[in-house]
């Protein structure tokens, strides 16, 4: 199927050209900094904190909106892939897999409480991305059998992006650095004060959302996270 223009988004498919899939799976291979951000961060367009988030090394970027309207999420969706593309990134979408094909995203993060990630691959295909939400050690190893690429661990503290849910701590991330059966990302109230500790605990990728979408300085935020990496090394996490 031939991709079509962002002028019509509801006719984008997620097939991708020869050799894009394995291209996307490479950069989720070699992916330190995740950052999740709403369609309007601040009640803004999202335009100058992705390219300032960009610029200092986040890998990927989701778009995590579940208030606006579908029209007005694919309408925003378009800075978010025109960003990834200019910066190399990979652009993920929350929860919906139609949405992802719609914004001609690399793939889909689901939760626990979700499609199916079974169903959600049949949907996006074989060379889209996709990753799953886990909270406890039972819910990792479940993930053993799940047609996923990546999944997050957390959340490690409390956090209002996540409300009612129960900081799991560092000891899940021990866990997950001995025995994750996929790549995985430490995610839940991470941010440039405390991502050494999560360094420490095992982690080798990190997700945040307002250390960098709330931050003054978007750039130096991003920089300041990958900074909290620098002793792991060049080498990629790999997985």
């Amino acid at each position: 199927m031939v991709k079509v223009g962002y002028g019509d988004n509801r006719r984008v498919s997620l097939a991708p050209p020869e050799g894009e899939g394995p291209l996307r799976h490479e950069r989720l291979r070699t992916a330190r900094l995740y950052f999740c951000c709403d369609a309007r961060p601040g009640g803004d367009d999202p335009g100058a904190v992705l390219d300032a988030a960009l610029r200092g090394g986040v890998d990927i970027v989701q778009l995590r909106e579940k208030t606006l309207p579908r029209r007005e999420i694919e309408r925003v969706a378009q800075t978010f892939r025109r960003l990834c593309d200019n910066h190399s990134a990979l652009f993920i979408v929350n929860d919906d897999p139609d949405l992802a094909r719609s914004c001609d995203a690399d793939g889909v993060h689901v939760g626990q409480d979700d499609m199916d990630a079974a169903d959600v691959r049949a949907t996006v295909g074989p060379d889209a991305i996709v990753g799953l939400s886990t909270h406890s050690k039972q819910q990792m190893a479940a993930s053993a059998e799940a047609p996923v690429d990546y999944i997050s661990a957390g959340p490690i503290w409390e956090t209002p992006t996540k409300a009612g849910r129960p900081a799991v701590g560092l000891g899940l991330i021990s866990h997950a650095a001995a025995s994750a059966p996929h790549p995985f990302f430490a995610i839940g109230g991470i941010d440039a004060a405390n991502a050494a500790q999560v360094v420490a605990a095992g982690a080798q990728r990190l997700c945040v959302v307002r250390a960098i979408r709330d931050a003054a300085d978007p750039t130096a935020a991003a920089e300041e996270l990958r900074g909290a990496l620098a002793p792991l090394g060049e080498a990629a996490p790999g997985g």
